[in-house]
């Protein structure tokens, strides 16, 4: 009798974890196709220059940069000049000239696309 109890309950489990691994496979194929390799570089890309760009900016360490995000889906869905605006309020702590800056993230910007919430920090 323990010998049969033990099997249909094993049989459940192997149906139970197979079940489960099938839905994150076709989400990670949705996300290959939504996203491709090269406009994800590209926006690392301009993290990584904003990020470098900040710390000559205040000229300091990262862990002493103010608290400051620069969200570039936020960025994207303002004109050119809401984007030019809403930089120069986050940057107003800054000491340093802003303008090449500013510039330079905007130009870096172009072409880039917004991402979904879900892939955002």
């Amino acid at each position: 009798m323990a010998g049969m109890a033990s099997e249909p309950g094993t049989q459940s489990r192997v149906m139970f974890q197979t079940k489960e691994e099938e839905p994150a496979q076709r989400k990670l194929g949705k996300l290959t196709v939504k996203y491709n390799r090269k406009d994800l570089q590209r926006r690392l890309d301009v993290e990584e220059w904003i990020d470098g760009q900040l710390h000559l900016l205040y000229d300091c360490e990262e862990e002493e940069i103010p608290d400051l995000e620069i969200d570039i889906d936020e960025l994207l869905e303002l004109t050119d000049e809401e984007q030019r605006s809403r930089l120069h309020e986050l940057l107003q702590e800054c000491g340093k000239p802003k303008e090449d800056f500013i510039n330079g993230l905007l130009y870096r910007m172009k072409g880039l696309r917004k991402m979904s919430g879900s892939l955002k920090k």
